[in-house]
């Protein structure tokens, strides 16, 4: 979250922001909160010392009933400030409410839009979309017609949206892991299996609401647990209440996981088969910076996913996405976009993986610190997140742009030796 003292130094500024991002954040309320806290809080102080120096004079008192007199002003002190600090911390606690809502500033350049239709396109991979000489499939039909995705198998065992996946096509899911987590140990990443579930509070602290009206996440009834939605979650809170030191940083990690998302309200052509489920498989990046790294890390991690998407032959785009469609706690998002063939007439673009640089929003919830050698006092990390490979939409790609007259699917060469084929479902 943004820290309380910058909103109340530049209050036009925070309040500018959260129209540029759509968020309802009532920044008004804050400020006339905070100075009732301020007010109190210098009650509580006065009342403290006040009574401190009632307690005092006890001992000097010489007769018994001056010494009870003293002792009851001393008593009725002391209640005043509990009253007094119980009503501050019930301001405090209607702050942070309200503090949590409101999102992180938008980097000077990111384009100012109410969604993504103001997203701003900034580059381009290697390969253009290829020029079929017959009608593509989409890629369920694909998948349906060689056997190697089953949604109706998948609603039976456990209800719409999910599905099985078979065969070749299995292969080709787990090949993809293996080459981008080679990939990424290279660059310096540590390669991490998380857990499925994660504390609300983690949850909370990267930013997502799981209990909140408009939740994405799948929570665990009687617990504080829910189920992930994306690695981002237990590789940021696997820090939480740490205090590292400036010579560990930067930490990147990359983090296998399965994610589990509710799609509520997702429907129409280019949201069918896999590139909308409830459960998907994601090797996901994270670092951990100190605040002058993160704008290099941020660029490392767009470069990271053109390079993987360059390798695996497909068409895409990167956009710099809009202030309105921007989550909560990035300050800046690229979003790559790859072309799919099966997608409308001609083919779209479609969101594939996205990257964000989230300052020190994450930190300042989860209490991630760094100390800096020879300095008094720590500061909060930089935390930023960037999906290497989301297999459900990589293999959408794959099969989309590869895809071959009788219905077969040609390999990226990168992939071939790890598979062991060229070719699947010939």
């Amino acid at each position: 979250m943004l820290d309380r003292k910058y909103i109340l130094e530049n209050i036009d500024a925070v309040k500018q922001n959260c129209i540029n991002r759509n968020v309802e954040a009532n920044v008004d309320l804050l400020v006339e909160l905070e100075n009732e806290r301020k007010q109190k809080l210098q009650t509580v102080q006065e009342l403290n010392t006040q009574a401190n120096v009632v307690s005092k004079t006890i001992g000097q008192a010489k007769a018994d009933a001056e010494r009870e007199s003293r002792k009851e002003a001393g008593r009725k002190l002391r209640e005043q400030k509990d009253a007094a600090q119980a009503e501050h911390d019930e301001l405090d606690d209607r702050i942070r409410e309200i503090q949590i809502l409101i999102p992180n500033m938008a980097h000077p350049d990111a384009p100012i839009g109410k969604d993504d239709k103001a997203n701003l396109e900034v580059a381009r991979g290697k390969h253009n979309p290829r020029e079929f000489d017959f009608k593509p499939l989409d890629h369920l039909e694909l998948g349906e017609k060689q056997g190697w995705i089953d949604f109706e198998g998948g609603a039976r065992t456990t209800g719409n949206g999910f599905y099985f996946l078979k065969g070749d096509l299995v292969l080709l899911d787990l090949a993809l892991q293996q080459y981008s987590v080679n990939e990424l140990m290279k660059r310096g990443f540590t390669p991490t299996i998380t857990p499925d579930l994660a504390l609300d509070s983690v949850l909370e602290g990267i930013g997502f609401m799981p209990r909140g009206p408009e939740t994405q996440i799948y929570s665990i009834e009687n617990m504080n647990l829910s189920l992930i939605g994306t690695a981002e979650i237990t590789l940021g809170g696997l820090y939480s209440g740490k205090t590292l030191s400036e010579e560990e940083l930067p930490i990147k990690l990359c983090g296998i996981s399965h994610c589990y998302r509710t799609e509520a309200g997702a429907a129409g052509r280019a949201s069918r088969g896999l590139y909308r489920v409830h459960q998907f498989t994601k090797v996901e990046m994270f670092a951990f910076t100190v605040s002058e790294q993160s704008d290099a890390m941020h660029a490392e991690l767009k470069q990271v996913e053109c390079d993987l998407f360059d390798a695996i032959e497909i068409p895409f785009r990167v956009v710099d996405t809009a202030t309105g469609d921007l989550g909560g706690p990035a300050y800046r998002k690229w979003d790559l976009e790859a072309w799919m063939p099966g997608r409308g007439e001609a083919g779209e673009f479609g969101e594939v993986t996205s990257t964000s640089n989230c300052t020190d929003y994450q930190a300042r919830r989860l209490n991630i610190r760094y100390k800096q050698a020879g300095k008094k006092g720590t500061q909060f990390v930089h935390t930023l997140n960037g999906t290497a490979f989301a297999l459900s939409r990589a293999l959408i790609s794959i099969l989309e742009n590869h895809q071959q007259a009788d219905g077969s699917v040609v390999i990226p060469e990168v992939l071939r030796p790890i598979i062991g084929k060229d070719v699947i479902g010939a």
